[in-house]
This record gives C-alpha cells, structure tokens and sequence, in this order.
C-alpha cells in the first residue's frame, strides 16, 4: 500500500506543483510503455484538476531501436505530416505537457549512430517550432520519473530485480520530496523559496564571468550575457501560470555568453544521450566553441552531440548546484539526467533558456542573438560538479567574490 499511496503523491504533484494544471486546459501526458502504471495516475488527476482533455503520448524505447535498426535512414528522416499537425495542436491549444522518463539506459549500445542522429536531426527540424514553444515557456511542463526494472538494476546492480525496482522506486520519491506522510505540494513550496532566495543573491551579483577549477582538470572561465537572470525552481509561463518544470530540482541556472567560453572541464558523471552511455569524456572550449574533446566510452556519440548542429558546439546553459545538495549525498548514480544534473554542477550543450535573460521571453530569436543567447536543435546537460570544485565570479568592476569552496556556495 505505502508504494501505491507514493505513486498516488508523485502523480498529484506533478499537476499541482509542476505543470499547475488549469481549469478547462489541455494536457499532454508524455510516457513509455516502462510507465504506465504512473502514467494513468496522471491522467485521472490531470482530470481531477479540471482539465478539458488529457491527450497521453505513448513511447516503447524497444520498438523504437528496432524502427532505427531496421528502417532506411531516408524512411527515419521522413517525419509524417500528420506527426507535425499533433504537435501543432498542442501549440494551438495552450496544451500543458506532463512527462514521465523511465529510460533503458545503453538500449541503443549497437545502434548504428548515424542513423540515430539522421533521425533526431530530422525530427528536430520538423518540431522546432514546438521546442521554441516550449524552451519559451509559452505554456507549463515537468518532468517527473518512474522505476522499472531495467534502469533499477543499472542503478542498483547488486539487487535482483525486484529489490531493485523498489529502492529506486524509494530513491525517486525521497529525491522528489515525497513521503509517506507529508504533504509534498507544502514541502515544494518552502523549497522553491529556498531557490529563489539564491537566485536573488546571484542575481544581485550581475557577475561578467565565472570560472570553474578542480584537481580533475577542470579550469573554465565562463562569460555571462548581460542582464542575465539565475532561474531555478517555480518558473512563470507567459500565460501567467508558475509551475516547476523538473521534479526534482536543486539548481539555479543562467545563461552563458555564446562566444565566451574557454578552457576544459572534465565530467563528473556519465551521459545518457539517446540511449547511449557516454562514459569518462571531457570538452575544451574556445571562443564559446568545442575545439577537442574525448571519451573512453560512447565517444562517436559524444561526437554526434557536438556535431548535432552549428548551436551543439556551444553552451546554452551553466548551473551551479552544491555537493552536499540532498541527491548528491544520497550517493546513487541515476544514469539520468533528470537526476544527475541535480546532484552536480552541470552545463548544457545546446539552446538557451530565453528566460535567463532580462525581457528575453518577449524577443524574437534575432534580439536574443545579439545578446549572445545560443541557439539550436539540442539542449543536453552533463555534470562536472566535484567535492573540490572552486568557483569564483568576477563582478563586471573586476571584483572577485567566492562562491563555491570545496563543492558548494559560500555565498
């Protein structure tokens, strides 16, 4: 009973708290097949909310390898027009999107990479408009996460399958503030504050730059856009509407200048990028740009990241997130993102938010540019947060403020 009453809370906070649900809205539930048992805890809630329609946007990460393994990449590079209509519908109805993750991490080991970066190519470009949509936060979205025994025996490799399903069931609902007996929509709202009040400190700051040094061999100097703004927590839609999109949560984040990154940083955990395990790889910058990098395992699809588009190259977002944060000391390494980033310092190849600049969700893509905002068809984070990580900020007078020693804030 207590695992049922958890999933009962996680799907309720996913309405309440991340996508706050409207009256008379559309919502999209994106799930696999690995979720089903949340996924229609959503759903009745969704309704329960007072949404108008919950339309449920079902994956299969099985069938989907298969279509990359035996499809043409010419067939993978046709995305349907009646695909881009359903989105399109979404957008037009102010829809709310709700997903679930449950990932099959190194499903697609032996996947021919080419294929796989034909086919999000593709659908990158084919969907752009509802990315934009989305990254704009025109309309609310969350993610939360579901066990299933694949990625809990990744997880939890000393465990048989069922003990496995169920600590990282536990994992997942402590990580999101959830427990038998709290109210987890209170909880997240006394969190969320917690973020805001860093967020102001940060933003008080202004800092030109930030550079990032640990005995791994990170040492990265990173430039901030001007008039940026940390975000992190409960966001504003422009539909007027808070919601937090990632549950959990623990950053706060801003936007890099394009062209002012340099130096290397060395990640910390590995990547899961479309099915596939990056291991033990490090990037160097120039000018903004990746110039080198490597990886002793998944190196070709680091390579596919990098090389995605014009805007993969470049940094679209940079997060500072304390070591002793609560799923960093819960020493679990998720091979999630949606975990990990929370765990570790982080940045993200790819577009920016347009929200971490002042006014930014109110530009058109040109205004943002010349502001340095990057822009692209991916937006993929990694983490490099360490126990010695040393990050000082540079004000734009030149004064030096200390902001993290030894892994977290000291501000």
């Amino acid at each position: 009973m207590p695992k049922e009453l958890l999933i009962d809370k996680l799907a309720n906070l996913s309405v309440q708290v991340g996508a706050n649900v409207q009256q008379d809205q559309v919502v999209v539930v994106n799930g696999s097949t690995e979720s089903k048992e949340i996924v229609r805890k959503v759903v009745e809630e969704a309704y329960k909310a007072g949404a108008k329609e919950v339309i449920v946007n079902w994956r299969d990460d099985y069938t989907g390898k298969m279509n990359v393994e035996y499809q043409s990449i010419e067939t993978l590079q046709n995305i349907p027009e009646y695909a881009i209509e359903r989105f399109k519908y979404f957008v037009d109805q102010g829809a709310c999107v709700i997903s679930i993750v449950s990932p099959i991490p190194g499903l697609n080991k032996n996947l021919d990479p080419k294929k796989q970066q034909a086919q999000a190519v593709a659908s990158s470009k084919a969907l752009n408009f509802y990315r934009e949509h989305m990254m704009g936060n025109r309309s609310q979205w969350t993610i939360i996460a579901a066990s299933n025994p694949v990625w809990a025996q990744k997880v939890f490799p000393g465990k048989d399958e069922d003990e496995a399903t169920e600590a990282l069931w536990e994992a997942i609902f402590k990580a999101s503030r959830v427990t038998e007996n709290n109210d987890p929509v209170k909880d997240w709202e006394e969190h969320n504050h917690r973020l805001i009040k860093h967020n102001k400190i940060l933003n008080d700051y202004q800092f030109k730059s930030l550079h990032f040094k640990n005995d791994l061999g990170t040492d990265l100097r990173v430039e901030l856009v001007k008039n940026h703004v940390w975000s992190g927590g409960q966001e504003l839609a422009t539909n007027g509407t808070v919601f937090n999109p990632n549950i959990p949560t623990e950053e706060n984040f801003t936007m890099p200048l394009k062209t002012g990154v340099n130096g290397k940083v060395v990640a910390t955990k590995p990547l899961d990028y479309q099915g596939n395990l990056i291991e033990d790889f490090w990037l160097e910058f120039k000018d903004g740009k990746v110039v080198d990098y490597d990886a002793k395992e998944g190196k070709d699809n680091l390579q596919n990241l990098i090389e995605f588009d014009e805007g993969s190259s470049y940094l679209g977002e940079v997060a500072l997130i304390g070591y002793d944060s609560p799923i960093s000391q819960s020493n679990i390494l998720f091979f999630n993102t949606l975990f990990d980033e929370n765990a570790s310092c982080h940045l993200a190849l790819g577009r920016a938010y347009p929200m971490n600049i002042k006014g930014g969700n109110d530009m058109s893509k040109e205004e943002l540019e010349k502001h340095g905002y990057n822009n692209s068809m991916a937006h993929v984070d990694f983490m490099f947060g360490s126990k010695d990580l040393d990050i000082v900020g540079y004000t734009p007078d030149g004064k030096e403020v200390q902001i993290f020693k030894d892994g977290n804030f000291v501000i």
